[in-house]
């Protein structure tokens, strides 16, 4: 009897230790705040999107600008927006204006970082220049509180991790 309760107690043991892991993917939460240069005219359009190690589009993580007729604006990631138009899961609102700034929060799955995943910042302003690769970011463990300065409308954008 004592022997077959040594038994049970190994085999739940080792069952603890190699049969209970988690097999959930675990998200990581960033505050991203985005600064623009003081560039004058219209709201800028910004859109961040996920970009697998080959580049292609993965997902839209984040769209400031709420008329859909000005996406065309931003001809690449339009191309991958869908067809039938759905809702945006990462809608954030209204465009950003000249100089101003504004915060979205992002979560992405913990197996994209250091894996060869990007994080592409697209902008374009109505009338002037659109910017496909404003900022685009390794996805590593690295970036997080950094300052990294964009090409275009965006003068910085900073990944704060939650």
């Amino acid at each position: 009897m004592k022997t077959k309760f040594l038994l049970i107690v190994t085999l739940v043991a080792a069952s603890i230790s190699f049969g209970f892991q988690s097999t959930t993917s675990e998200e990581i939460s960033y505050k991203c705040l985005i600064q623009l240069t003081n560039y004058g005219g219209e709201g800028a359009y910004v859109v961040l999107s996920l970009l697998n190690d080959q580049g292609e589009y993965v997902e839209t993580l984040s769209v400031h600008g709420d008329d859909e007729d000005w996406y065309e604006d931003l001809p690449a990631w339009y191309e991958f927006y869908p067809p039938n138009k759905e809702k945006i899961d990462g809608m954030a609102g209204a465009s950003i204006s000249s100089g101003g700034r504004k915060v979205a929060s992002l979560k992405v799955d913990a197996s994209l970082i250091n894996a060869g995943y990007k994080l592409r910042f697209e902008t374009a302003v109505e009338d002037q220049d659109y910017h496909e690769k404003d900022l685009e970011i390794d996805l590593t463990e690295e970036v997080a509180g950094q300052r990294l300065k964009g090409n275009g409308y965006i003068r910085y954008v900073q990944l704060i991790k939650k």
